[in-house]
């Protein structure tokens, strides 16, 4: 019998803070088993009730508990599992509690916990209360002043804000004292002790300000840091010039650790990284790899002012800091690489994840009404559609007004925590438009379909347009409402000559007719340009359309989108039994026209090369079939590497490097392509392309172009690729971030062994569940980045995910429950393997002992 969730948490049921904390003075003495936390909290009554003092609390050890300095006895409070009740306090009072904990002990990686030995803490959403007694929501804010104390082996004592004192003590041990000036909510609280190495610059504010910038590695690794050094210092200027926002402190912090839940965490003045985010060489780390880390150091610093100086008043408007705050990290990035790939790469993301989320039975809203764990909505519709919400938002009202209703926002909510509806009601005010209907984005969960029919009236030239919208229903949302969807589209004629330039329409209804006047020729219509919103689009025009769009459309998205849904057709028709050989013979002479475009960007031409995910088809394909796919999806690969394959190796041998290596945009572009040019080459059968990929392997002077060629030899399997493992392994075998790129690029392997493989590699010496990023490198990688082994009809790719969350639930619940979201997909499948994958369900909500993190997930993928 399935276990009844408990009930969840519900927004319509928020009610202010009952008391708030205005100064919070905390002292830690630091042992690895046994540190002591006092806590010294002002406290008042926030309205005229007289219900008693409610603080969180779990996991820890109570050693004594004082109200304005009078110790209580164990009668005049009670203690249960989740947290600390006083009856009778005063309004105002001062409360004093100690208590003891055990971060060696601590598995999940929440609270206070140890990392390569040394102290670290998470609190985002709800575990500050895994540290001391404290309303562990973030509508309370409280100044904090914190004591470090430890043994002089920790010698970097590190938390909020400036540090105000710090010295040696008797017995070999030294202290710190840190004081944070500005109100935060305790999600935001931070601290690190141990051995670290420091990498130092400054930063000179807009109004002249000096700003000390450090940054905390494991020992050794601070040349790995410049990178990120780099980032920050370009992040803080762009930030000022793009949204006037000035760093507010005169120290800025991050600190590496190896063992993190998540890529990054935005507390005040001090983040908190998953290494694998933050450290980087040419010869450790790939392109892609600084790129992250571009984009992470940049939205983490850029939380400073939405998330950190204004937080969100409840939980439901978690979008409010990440959706916005992804928006600008977006914004940042395209600024620094180029608007189109950006553009391309962000939606590749978005449909790669929130839009199979939103095709099944997680889908929830942006702004959710309801959870049992919020660490179940750190989800890709919370973070990147909540961006796009802010890209349509842009769009409709313009930059300038964009940007008056942020200064808006800042000025007004500055030190407040507050809502999705308030954040709103700054561009509304601005604007003078009733954006009351636009807030559906943030309430309905689900894609649109949108539908454009076009009909050309030639006598009097003019188009018209016929658009509808729709939404199929999701959990909870039976009824759809009409959204408004802002459609940027422009006209070409059938030789790709402009005939119209970009213009928006906002579709305000389920169906709009749009006539648009003085089109001199039959038009070409190219809708939804640079993606204008996050639909699915539907148009009657004909497939021919599709090539002259990606051969001469000015809107570098839609030719990629072109390319994308050619390859799709075809690929999803040749699965279906009808194979259109014609079809992707006139394809590939497309491509080929692409590729020898020298006046196209190279990291665009990369872009091009690569064909739809199996992911990406298995959500246009329902029900799915990912053998089929797989097999189709290959077969076009081969035929493409085929017809091009000569300019295929022209472009790779034209464009090996030579000379020191650069991270720039433009040289990562090249890499890009002629790593994509070597991976579509090894579809080829030829042998020669073996050669060339082992060759590409042996002389790679980055590790860029080793895991390109890595991953060329891994498409085509055979001792080749066991070969080259051998060697990255033995080169590699001391450095864990690289090590997990030798576990991730076996567990994608295409071969039919794949499923033995990773089981196989669970138990090698260096496989580490307990590791977030050894787990996710090997099994997520496995479940969510190889569809065609992964969904093995015997059902032992579902056991084998399943396996992993029931034991990985019983120390990181909140791992875990992110790790099932695969099977969570189950109706998207063939019945055959749908009912598989639902089997594992039940058999996971049927565990004893089982997290809420999981429960909530599993019994909502179960519907």
């Amino acid at each position: 019998m399935r276990e009844d969730p408990p009930e969840p948490v519900r927004l319509a049921d928020y009610r202010p803070p009952e008391f708030l904390i205005d100064e919070a003075t905390l002292e830690f003495r630091l042992e690895p088993r046994a540190t002591v936390v006092e806590a010294r909290l002002a406290v008042r009554r926030n309205g005229d009730h007289r219900r008693p003092l409610r603080l969180d609390g779990e996991n820890l050890e109570i050693v004594s508990v004082a109200l304005d300095g009078r110790p209580l006895s164990a009668v005049e409070y009670s203690l249960d599992a989740t947290g600390l009740t006083i009856a009778g306090a005063p309004d105002v009072f001062a409360l004093q509690t100690v208590v003891r904990i055990d971060p060696q002990a601590n598995e999940a990686l929440e609270g206070l916990y140890m990392s390569g030995g040394r102290f670290c803490t998470q609190c985002e959403a709800e575990a500050f209360h895994k540290i001391t007694f404290f309303p562990d929501r973030p509508d309370v804010l409280a100044k904090f002043t914190v004591r470090i104390e430890a043994d002089r082996r920790f010698a970097r004592l590190l938390s909020n804000g400036n540090l105000i004192d710090s010295g040696n003590l008797a017995g070999g041990r030294h202290f710190a004292v840190w004081n944070d000036p500005f109100p935060k909510p305790c999600y935001l609280f931070a601290l690190v002790a141990g051995e670290l190495d420091l990498l130092e610059d400054s930063f000179v504010t807009g109004s002249g300000r000096t700003v000390a910038l450090r940054i905390f590695v494991d020992p050794g690794m601070g040349p790995r840091a410049s990178y990120a050094m780099d980032c920050l210092k370009r992040a803080m200027r762009w930030d000022e010039e793009a949204f006037g926002r000035e760093y507010d402190l005169d120290l800025f912090m991050i600190v590496a650790v190896r063992e993190f839940n998540a890529g990054a965490m935005e507390n005040k003045g001090l983040n908190i990284f998953n290494s694998a985010l933050l450290l980087a060489d040419p010869a450790t780390a790939t392109d892609l790899d600084y790129e992250r880390i571009e984009a992470v150091i940049a939205h983490e610093y850029f939380h400073n002012w939405t998330g950190n100086r204004i937080t969100c008043r409840d939980w439901f408007q978690l979008c409010l800091k990440e959706g916005l705050t992804v928006f600008r990290d977006q914004s940042f990035s395209a600024d620094q690489r180029g608007h189109a790939v950006q553009r391309i790469k962000q939606v590749m993301a978005l449909r790669a994840r929130q839009f199979a989320e939103d095709s099944g039975p997680l889908a929830h809203c942006v702004r959710p009404a309801s959870y049992m764990k919020i660490d179940n909505f750190y989800t890709s519709t919370i973070y990147e559609k909540g961006a796009e919400i802010i890209r349509m938002l842009n769009l409709l009202l313009g930059e300038a007004d964009f940007r008056r209703g942020m200064d808006l926002y800042f000025d007004r909510w500055d030190g407040h925590a507050t809502t999705v509806e308030a954040f709103i009601d700054c561009f509304a005010e601005i604007s003078g438009r009733d954006l009351s209907d636009f807030f559906a984005w943030y309430e309905q969960a689900g894609t649109p379909r949108l539908s454009i029919a076009a009909q050309f009236d030639e006598a009097a030239g003019a188009l018209d347009l016929s658009l509808t919208q729709v939404t199929a229903p999701t959990p909870g949302q039976p009824q759809k409402r009409a959204l408004p969807i802002p459609i940027a589209l422009g006209l070409i004629d059938e030789e790709g000559r402009p005939l119209m330039d970009t213009r928006v329409i906002l579709l305000e209804s389920a169906q709009q007719n749009v006539r648009l006047e003085g089109i001199e020729r039959r038009p070409i219509l190219s809708a939804l340009r640079g993606f204008s919103a996050p639909v699915n689009l539907e148009t009657d025009e004909p497939g021919r359309n599709r090539y002259v769009i990606l051969a001469a459309d000015p809107d570098l998205f839609n030719r990629w989108e072109a390319a994308q849904k050619l390859a799709a057709e075809l690929i999803l028709g040749r699965a279906g039994g009808a194979p259109d050989d014609v079809g992707e013979e006139r394809f590939a002479e497309a491509m080929s026209r692409s590729m020898a475009d020298q006046s196209a960007d190279p990291a665009l031409k990369a872009l091009l090369l690569a064909l739809p995910s199996e992911g990406d088809l298995a959500v246009m394909a329902q029900p799915a079939d990912p053998a089929a796919i797989h097999e189709a999806r290959d077969l076009l690969r081969a035929r493409f590497a085929v017809h091009v394959g000569d300019q295929l190796r022209r472009l790779h041998g034209g464009l090996q490097e030579a000379g020191e290596f650069s991270a720039d945009a433009h040289a990562a572009g090249r890499r890009a392509l002629r790593n994509a040019a070597l991976e579509l080459l090894a579809a080829d059968p030829h042998g020669e392309n073996r050669e060339r990929a082992v060759g590409h392997f042996d002389a790679a002077a980055n590790m860029t172009d080793a895991i390109g060629g890595l991953t060329a030899l891994m498409l085509m399997g055979g001792a080749d690729f066991d070969a080259a493992l051998a060697r990255f392994y033995d080169r590699w075998r001391d450095e864990p971030l690289v090590i997990d790129k030798w576990f991730q690029i076996q567990a994608r392997s295409p071969a039919v062994d794949a499923l033995a493989r990773v089981e196989a590699l669970t138990q090698h010496p260096d496989f580490d569940a307990k590791n977030p990023n050894r787990l996710r490198a090997l099994i997520g990688a496995f479940a969510f980045g190889n569809p065609a082994r992964f969904h093995d009809p015997s059902g032992a790719g579902y056991r084998l995910l399943a396996d992993h969350v029931l034991a990985v639930d019983r120390f990181n619940p909140a791992v875990a429950a992110r790790l099932l979201e695969p099977l969570a997909a189950w109706t998207r499948y063939t019945p055959a393997l749908g009912a598989l994958m639902r089997a594992e369900l039940e058999r996971v909500v049927a565990s004893p002992g089982l997290s809420k993190n999981v429960l909530e997930q599993a019994s909502k993928a179960l519907g």
